[in-house]
């Protein structure tokens, strides 16, 4: 009875869909190697430069937006370096005028800051997390005064730097992109203008994770809370076809679109790694009303989220440093909480892993069973997959609850499971056990 059990035991182990073993422990080891010192000495350096407003001095090399982005370009340089030249390491800009646009002072670049780890089975895969390099005072066109920008958005960038000195110490199959993006309090122009590079270059992008304020615990409200944080993502590609759009007033998927499959996939992470976490997902593009760098990329068809604290104080953004009815207003370091960012730097980097060591998600998904008992589903297959995972959820879940794991098949039928009655999707598991995310299905089979 001993051997037969000891014998079932090791059968399971070898086809169980979930991550073990030595990858599950590479996770554990990427949490643990997030340095807050460091995040909080990369936060004074930006601070440091006085302000970082995308109009400000170039030519210095103590302050203005010119000095910090030739240092986070040095940072990248010498994390290259200690990987034995793993990052490629380049400025990607554009140029914009004043013409048409009423929060530009004068002509100037937009200059982002890229890294790229290629990755060796899937290159032209890419996973995208961002920092902003920019800062603001209370006046959007005043880029003289002093604007620290601690928080918003020293924290989001140290972050990325972080996470690209730990990740830059293994090697993926699909490619990561760390950049620190210019001209988001002007109007986004950044994120658009890598947005269209990476269109232009045909990128397969898998994901964008936009790090936007990752540093405040105690909310303008009163609240304090060191564990929450919030993942914005859109219900659906604002690209859609008409046709798209058509289908899914009769098939479902209001809140199905590659954006809040990426929300999804990050909340389950987080959840399985790191359950001292609460992630929130935000049914909304962002803030209401207000937009963040990975609006870009949503514009132009491309999956992206936006994740950061879950209880702002808005005396500490986009303010001039100043005391006013007893009132310390300011973005300023001493109200970084450099533990709270560590973690959410953890958040970003395991889930920047297991998207970087997962197969590509199944193309097309095909879903039947209309006036049936059961559920079918077919999908295109995915050359480096183990086998797939079927998820379903109620349809009022915003997380896949059930799943199911079929091996390296292409069709299956879930039996007894009406499919009126819930959501279904499919992910590729890889040999390492790392998934793909989920795809909604996007085609009908008919009897």
């Amino acid at each position: 009875m001993t051997i037969k059990l000891t014998l079932f035991l090791l059968l399971l182990f070898a086809l169980s869909p979930l991550i073990n073993g030595q990858s599950q422990g590479d996770l554990y080891k990427i949490i643990d190697s997030i340095s807050e010192h460091r995040i909080k000495k990369d936060i004074q350096t930006l601070v440091n430069f006085g302000t970082r407003n995308t109009f400000s001095d170039t030519l210095s090399n103590k302050r203005g937006i010119g000095a910090a982005r030739r240092w986070v370009k040095s940072e990248f340089e010498t994390i290259s370096k200690d990987c034995n030249n793993c990052l490629e390491v380049f400025y990607q800009k554009d140029f914009i005028t004043k013409k048409g646009n009423n929060r530009v002072p004068h002509d100037a670049w937009i200059v982002n800051v890229v890294a790229i780890q290629k990755g060796t089975s899937y290159p032209n895969n890419y996973i995208i997390m961002s920092g902003d390099i920019d800062s603001r005072a209370s006046n959007t066109m005043d880029f003289t005064t002093d604007a620290p920008g601690a928080n918003d958005n020293a924290s989001g960038l140290a972050g990325t730097i972080e996470a690209a000195r730990v990740l830059s110490q293994y090697q993926f199959e699909n490619s990561i992109v760390y950049v620190g993006l210019s001209g988001e309090e002007q109007g986004l122009f950044g994120g658009a203008g890598l947005a269209r590079y990476a269109k232009d270059k045909k990128w397969n992008i898998i994901g964008v994770l936009n790090n936007d304020m990752i540093g405040n615990i105690k909310g303008v409200d009163g609240v304090i809370d060191n564990r929450t944080f919030r993942i914005f993502s859109e219900p659906t590609p604002p690209t859609e076809t008409d046709n798209e759009r058509q289908l899914r007033r009769f098939y479902g998927g209001e809140v199905d679109g590659i954006s809040r499959q990426l929300a999804r996939y990050i909340y389950k992470t987080t959840k399985l790694f790191m359950p001292e976490m609460n992630p929130v997902m935000i049914y909304r593009l962002d803030r209401f009303g207000r937009g963040g760098h990975h609006r870009p990329f949503n514009d132009l068809g491309f999956a992206g989220i936006r994740i950061m604290e879950s209880h702002e104080n808005y005396t500490q953004q986009h303010q001039d440093i100043r005391t006013e009815n007893g009132i310390h207003y300011g973005d300023i370091i001493e109200h970084v909480n450099f533990g709270y960012a560590k973690k959410l730097t953890a958040v970003n980097a395991i889930n920047l892993a297991c998207l970087a060591w997962a197969p590509p998600a199944p193309k097309q998904v095909a879903i039947g069973g209309i006036v049936e008992p059961a559920t079918r589903l077919k999908w295109t297959k995915v050359e480096s997959a183990k086998g797939y995972k079927i998820y379903w959820r109620d349809t009022t879940s915003p997380t896949w609850d059930y799943s199911r794991y079929v091996g390296d098949i292409s069709e299956f039928t879930l039996n007894g499971i009406v499919i009126d009655n819930y959501f279904f999707g499919i992910s590729a598991v890889g040999e390492n056990g790392f998934e793909s995310t989920v795809t909604f299905p996007n085609n009908i089979m008919y009897k």
